[in-house]
């Protein structure tokens, strides 16, 4: 039997219902930290990644005071030495939404002597 004009075969919606099924299983598997939970971005954070487990395309949320600090994505080397690489990603808006890539992600408050306090986190995520 002849299909009309703007129908779809089984095979088609076969097809589109599986993708859609795809790209939601990988939205509902990423999962969303507050970086130091219900203290949030503050001194002596650093340890706070300790017995999590992350995932690439999670979402970490910095809560903190615009005011008094920042969060910069730095690379191994700016997280040693607390200090921001040139052309880092500052993050100032007190409420930063960060997705996290594969591998090590580190990052910093890199207002004056924060970072030295512990104001700094270092999470691998896994594939």
């Amino acid at each position: 039997m002849a299909q009309g004009r703007g129908s779809a075969s089984p095979a088609t919606l076969t097809v589109a219902a599986l993708i859609c099924l795809v790209a939601l299983t990988h939205q509902v598997h990423a999962a969303t930290y507050t970086v130091g939970d219900t203290g949030g971005w503050t001194f002596n954070v650093d340890s706070w990644p300790k017995g999590k487990r992350f995932k690439a395309g999670d979402t970490l949320v910095f809560n903190y005071d615009a005011t008094s600090h920042n969060v910069v994505a730095v690379n191994k080397a700016g997280y040693s030495s607390c200090s921001a690489p040139a052309r880092a990603k500052v993050y100032k808006s007190g409420k930063d939404q960060i997705k996290l890539v594969k591998g090590q992600n580190y990052f910093i408050c890199s207002v004056s002597g924060h970072c030295q306090s512990g104001m700094k986190i270092a999470i691998n995520a896994a594939a």
